[in-house]
């Protein structure tokens, strides 16, 4: 089991920055690949980003794409999610993943075997 906790959530107006992070601890951290996720009120949970063990292949929705960006740090046990020029419809409660499973499933939650209590992100208008 990785022990997940997020932090760096917060408000911001729109256009702005967050960088949001995620410690782990527990097993071997290189050995998972990582995601984040969100949801908002109302909402499923949805995919936004995931990274592969090494750091060497991300993947992002369609929704951030060119706006956020993933990295880990495997000496640090750590991943992070660098969110710019942000919108209200990324206000959500942001969550980070570990799976060990198959890369390809990178977009279904039900892969991931660990989640942290996740982090408030609110973007006004």
């Amino acid at each position: 089991q990785v022990q997940l906790v997020e932090s760096g959530g917060g408000l911001v107006q729109a256009g702005g920055s967050l960088r949001l992070s995620c410690a782990a601890s527990g097993r071997t951290f290189s050995n998972y690949f990582m995601g984040w996720f969100r949801q908002a009120p109302g909402k499923e949970r949805e995919f936004v980003a995931a990274i592969s063990w090494s750091g060497g292949t991300t993947r992002y929705a369609d929704s951030v794409k060119g706006r956020f960006t993933i990295s880990r740090d495997n000496a640090k046990n750590a991943v992070y999610l660098q969110m710019n020029s942000l919108k209200p419809e990324d206000s959500a409660v942001y969550y980070c993943a570990a799976a060990s499973g198959f890369f390809s499933s990178r977009e279904n939650p039900g892969v991931y075997e660990d989640w942290g209590q996740g982090t408030q992100v609110t973007v006004s208008s």
